[in-house]
């Protein structure tokens, strides 16, 4: 077995990607004969890893497993390795992208290939993690399973790789504790879509359709992701005539936008007319999931032109009820043709830090979308947000009124809604403080103890050892552990690092019994599973916000999508924000960067390539 420092026969490249890989354990050969002269004297096989320098996955994979003494001595012992820049080799690259077509339709870097020593490539993959993530194996046992199969099954090996696709696939069972998988979230899917009202949309409260009836948006979410498409594809569409149900009902207010608390009737008729910011943030967001921009504009208007403050914060809530000829009346001012006479109905002003995280990733996804205004909306809420309700300790508290904070200590609803409002904001303005703060939020709320806000919770309830007890259902808007998971999820997915994903798992885990068996009252953090049981897509922008190619990419079913200027490309990857490492605007054009199933497209300046 090779120990220590292996062999640095990449410190002298041509190649800065190679450069990159020299100091790793793993000792690798750059591309050549001698590599596979010496794995015909060893009768080991060969892998051969291709990657780019601005490949996410690549250099994720390179942390993770090559720079691991311990996952570097299995590679020394068992194979030899090595390493290819794709820019480079490029023949090589597209011979082993042609061979690896065979064995994975997500083609792409990082790409892991397992050849013989005569070069016959009999298994690939892209990027495999550290740990299993059922279905993908970890790196580790891929590696053991090539071995085995190398070793014991040589003849079916050198026909074949079917049998290293077994014995994958006996290594990768779920273990106990691990997030559902995706065939049992989309039977989750299936089974909220069998609660569907055929006739009126939405879902039924109950078996003989009892109202109130509720937009339920965190459901709707869930029913959206395109992961379930395939496996559910009953799924989204139920999502799409919800929407479009209430859209066209009287629980809509089609004068100043938005819609109402809930309809008293199964047709979405005679509405509660309170205006909530949970719900007509959450939908926001499933009526850009859908496709709808207009519908998504219409419920952002609502939210910026009715509910945000003169000092940026958004209200909690607008009343149902207002004064009409002297006496209170409720809904009257929405059902009367011209409003322009009458007083509104009041604001309950409360900005509600989590609340206000909702609304704040809300207008920043609508604004890159429709109406750049929302955006700078986005913006101005999280300012003042960040200015009325962090305590001086800079801890959060949970709401402030007319810029004066709440005694009232933050949850962890607040801290990881905050966090993913900033997130998103960060996404849509290019500007990696947003991101950095939302990071800092999500710290403060790990430790060794467990997920909690700092302090652990309200202190009298502390003192009194009292505590909810249970995994928190998701209502009108995400609970604290769903919108946390949610944030620490988008983290990861920046590259952030592995341990917000690892955050992520532990509060899904929590919920996923209670989640599976009462679906229709865990949408969001069904939402997060399916989030971590799917492969990832994300696509950057480098270059001019208003590239024909920035627009495209806006309107992809990706997990991130971020446009940014070659400046704040790197000021993300200085903050640690892997997912910016190494990109460019390539020529001084804007330059598109799409990862997918954890691996990376060529860069490319091409809109329709990136459609």
């Amino acid at each position: 077995m090779t120990t220590g420092r292996a062999l640095n026969r990449l410190a002298n490249a041509s190649s800065p990607y190679l450069r990159a890989h020299a100091d790793n354990p793993v000792a690798w050969y750059p591309w050549g004969p001698e590599a596979f002269a010496e794995a015909a004297r060893r009768d080991v096989p060969v892998l051969v890893s291709i990657g780019y320098s601005t490949c996410h996955w690549c250099h994720v994979m390179a942390r993770e497993s090559f720079q691991d003494a311990d996952t570097a001595a299995v590679v020394n012992d068992g194979f030899v390795a090595i390493k290819v820049d794709r820019e480079e080799h490029p023949d090589v690259d597209a011979a082993y992208l042609d061979a690896a077509s065979a064995f994975t339709p997500h083609l792409g870097w990082p790409l892991t290939v397992f050849a013989s020593p005569e070069g016959r490539v009999f298994y690939a993959g892209t990027y495999f993690p550290p740990a299993p993530r059922p279905p993908q194996p970890s790196f580790r046992q891929v590696l053991a399973a090539v071995r085995e199969a190398w070793t014991e099954r040589r003849s079916e090996v050198d026909a074949t790789g079917s049998a290293l696709r077994d014995a994958l696939a006996a290594a990768t069972t779920a273990p106990a504790d691990a997030p559902p998988t995706l065939a049992r979230l989309a039977e989750a899917a299936r089974a909220v879509a069998q609660r569907e009202d055929r006739e009126y949309g939405g879902f039924a409260a109950g078996p003989a359709f009892e109202t109130p009836k509720f937009p339920n948006t965190p459901v709707l979410r869930f029913l959206q992701h395109p992961a379930l498409a395939a496996d559910a594809p009953e799924a989204a569409p139920v999502a799409s005539r919800a929407l479009a149900a209430m859209a066209r009902s009287d629980l809509h207010d089609a004068v100043e936008g938005g819609f109402f608390r809930y309809a008293t009737r199964r047709d979405w008729s005679v509405p509660h007319y309170e205006r909530m910011l949970t719900d007509n943030a959450g939908l926001v967001e499933v009526a850009l999931a859908a496709g709808d921009e207009a519908l998504a504009a219409d419920a952002a208007r609502f939210l910026v032109d009715v509910l945000q403050l003169p000092g940026g914060g958004i209200a909690a809530a607008q009343d149902s009820e207002s004064i009409i000829d002297g006496r209170r009346d409720e809904g009257g001012y929405y059902r009367v043709a011209d409003r322009s006479q009458l007083t509104p109905p009041a604001l309950d002003g409360k900005v509600v830090t989590g609340w206000n995280g909702h609304a704040i990733a809300a207008l920043a996804a609508a604004g890159t979308r429709t109406d750049p205004r929302f955006v700078e909306a986005a913006r101005w809420a999280a300012d003042a947000v960040l200015e009325s309700n962090v305590a001086d300790d800079g801890t959060l508290r949970r709401a402030s009124l007319d810029e004066v904070r709440s005694a009232a200590p933050a949850t962890l609803e607040d801290y990881g809604g905050l966090a993913r409002g900033l997130l998103a904001l960060a996404r849509a303005t290019g500007e990696a403080v947003y991101a950095e703060r939302a990071r800092a939020l999500v710290d403060q709320c790990v430790g060794g103890d467990g997920i909690h806000p700092p302090g652990g919770g309200d202190p009298v309830l502390l003192a009194q050892g009292m505590r909810a007890q249970g995994v928190p259902s998701d209502g009108a808007s995400p609970s604290g552990p769903s919108v946390f998971a949610a944030a620490a999820l988008d983290l990861w997915r920046l590259g952030a690092g592995e341990r917000y994903r690892d955050v992520a798992v532990q509060l899904v885990r929590a919920a996923a019994d209670s989640a599976l068996s009462s679906p229709l009252a865990h949408g969001a953090i069904l939402e997060v599973a399916v989030g971590l049981a799917a492969a990832p897509r994300q696509v950057v922008v480098v270059g001019e916000a208003d590239a024909d190619i920035a627009d495209v990419a806006r309107r992809l079913p990706a997990d991130v999508v971020a446009v940014v200027s070659p400046d704040q490309a790197r000021a993300f990857a200085e903050a640690g924000f892997e997912l910016f490492a190494g990109k460019v605007a390539q020529g001084g054009e804007a330059t598109a960067y799409d990862c997918r199933a954890f691996a990376c497209a060529l860069p490319t300046t091409d809109p329709a390539r990136l459609r």
